[in-house]
């Protein structure tokens, strides 16, 4: 199968062949104490280190053969034709809620002026107030009202964590509804580039789930076990309606899927997707958060009749992994060794969030030493990168990167 044009994962293990990130740049810089709990960060990133380190990460999947695209190049190429550039540009705004009529328009004149990549930069890392010309200052009654916002459109300071926007389950998008107003306006992005880019021409089918439905859910709690099994956490991001629709679509579409397993995670931002628990990392093998198998509740969704579904509890996590898989035996990988204390500590720099780039190889930040050290111990090759200021967004490699194409296992 040809990478290009072509979206195709059946699995969280074959070998990643295209995948889409963002580097980090310019809305990181908009960042700053007063909007930390509102941008989702505990911290404020040093940007030429985190650009350092999303290099490295882009070169590690490069090495292994894998196609890197970036958010801001696909949303330029898309932004070139004129009609497309208006709709998005209207869209933008819409999203960020500006009501008086007269500022729109002078927002619409400054946008429309710009070229293809200048609007995609801006879209990205926000229009600040004093970027429109002649506004040094305030210059309406709105601006000194909510004058502790400080722009029109809001930076997308969590964009580089682009596994959380959307997802591809077989050969189509599901564009996420996302839960946050920090992050809705990303995965309106990635629904114009899967709608109008020409890279996504054979695969403009209806997504999976649309980025306008109310009910909320993120690619970070999806994980497609194999081509008949998606597993999806049930998380403070994720909401159950959202996972039946899916469900639904999922059973109803073109696609081989036959069953999908809700995994309901504590409802806490330290657990903030499945993805932060739990991933795949071989054939049969999942790393884990110690303990986290005791407290989930796992559920078993199939196609009913008369297009209802079938939800049955399932006994534990390791018995649904197995069942769905179709193996006798699952092994489950605790991160820290199984140490209490050090996997709390390397789960907050995401241990457990790794991406696999091939059945039992995997990138990991390398600060997670005792973790990454129980992997190799039960056979899986890692791959370290640097993360000392990737990690301070609460995300790890798995959370980086939106893979589009994968070899079938």
């Amino acid at each position: 199968m040809s990478v290009k044009n072509s979206l195709s994962i059946n699995s969280e293990i074959g070998k990643l062949r295209s995948v889409l990130l963002h580097r980090p740049g310019k809305e990181l810089e908009r960042l700053t104490p007063a909007y930390l709990e509102e941008m989702l960060f505990d911290d404020i990133p040093w940007l030429k280190q985190i650009s350092f380190e999303h290099d490295e990460f882009a070169s590690v999947l490069k090495n292994h053969g894998c196609e890197v695209l970036y958010y801001s190049d696909l949303l330029a190429n898309i932004l070139s034709d004129n009609n497309v550039k208006s709709k998005v540009i209207n869209d933008v705004i819409s999203f960020s809620h500006i009501q008086n009529p007269n500022l729109v328009g002078e927002i619409v004149d400054y946008l429309s002026v710009q070229n293809s990549k200048e609007l995609s930069e801006i879209i990205i890392s926000g229009l600040a107030i004093s970027d429109l010309p002649g506004k040094s200052g305030r210059s309406r009654l709105s601006d000194y009202i909510n004058e502790a916002f400080p722009f029109y459109i809001s930076p997308l300071i969590n964009l580089y964590f682009t596994r959380d926007p959307g997802a591809v389950i077989g050969n189509r998008m599901s564009i996420s509804s996302m839960k946050t107003e920090a992050r809705r306006r990303e995965s309106l992005i990635l629904h114009h580039i899967n709608k109008f880019h020409p890279r996504f021409a054979d695969n403009s089918k209806t997504p999976w789930n649309s980025h306008s439905n109310p009910n909320s859910i993120e690619g970070g709690d999806i994980l497609v076990l194999s081509p008949e099994t998606i597993a999806i956490g049930c998380s403070v991001r994720t909401s159950t309606s959202a996972i039946e629709e899916v469900a639904e679509s999922l059973f109803k579409g073109d696609n081989s899927v036959k069953e999908v397993l809700v995994i309901q995670i504590p409802f806490t931002r330290a657990y903030m997707h499945l993805d932060t628990v739990l991933t795949m990392v071989d054939y049969d093998k999942f790393t884990i958060f110690p303990g986290i198998e005791n407290s989930v509740k796992v559920f078993s969704i199939t196609a009913g009749q008369k297009n209802g579904l079938n939800i049955k509890p399932v006994d534990n996590l390791l018995s649904a992994l197995k069942s769905s898989l179709k193996l006798p035996s699952v092994k489950l990988i605790p991160s820290g060794g199984g140490d209490i204390i050090t996997a709390a500590r390397e789960q907050w720099n995401d241990s457990t969030n790794t991406l696999a780039i091939a059945p039992g190889v995997v990138v990991t930040y390398d600060r997670n030493t005792v973790s990454n050290c129980t992997l190799r111990s039960n056979g899986i090759e890692v791959v370290e990168i640097g993360g000392s200021e990737l990690v301070r967004g609460r995300g790890g490699p798995r959370c980086m990167s939106m893979p589009l194409n994968r070899d079938a296992l």
